[in-house]
């Protein structure tokens, strides 16, 4: 038993290793294209705040699939396809590839915002998730 335990933090070690160093990666790109340094509490707040849906006409936000809590499942809120939680700390497959990092950027930022994210934003949700 004290073998797997052992394995399992190395594990996680090991992801959480990987993890930082895409994260890092792309903090460094997104802070080329920035205008200032990153803030979780500017994520938190932009995580939360409402959009107008221009094909429903409902509000929306990233927490009304995700939720407010990154630690928690989400669901679709169209589909109802459960969503995985956003924070590494529960999830350490989460933010482990650049290219799902990105992917995922466009396609909820445009579902959310109605526009791409800015590299500001990407840069202040990753160190907003990164933490939790």
């Amino acid at each position: 038993m004290k073998r797997k335990s052992l394995l399992l933090v190395i594990a996680l070690l090991a992801t959480s290793g990987a993890n930082a160093g895409v994260v890092d990666d792309l903090l460094r790109q997104y802070q080329a294209q920035a205008s200032q340094p990153f803030d979780a509490e500017r994520a938190k707040a932009l995580w939360t705040a409402k959009h107008r849906d221009p094909e429903t006409g409902k509000d929306i936000s990233c927490s009304t699939c995700h939720t407010a809590d990154l630690r928690k499942a989400g669901e679709h809120n169209t589909t109802g396809k459960p969503i995985e939680p956003m924070a590494p700390s529960i999830n350490p497959q989460r933010l482990t590839d650049a290219a799902k990092i990105e992917k995922w950027f466009k396609r909820n930022c445009k579902g959310t915002f109605n526009r791409e994210c800015t590299p500001q934003e990407k840069g202040d949700f990753l160190t907003y998730f990164r933490n939790q």
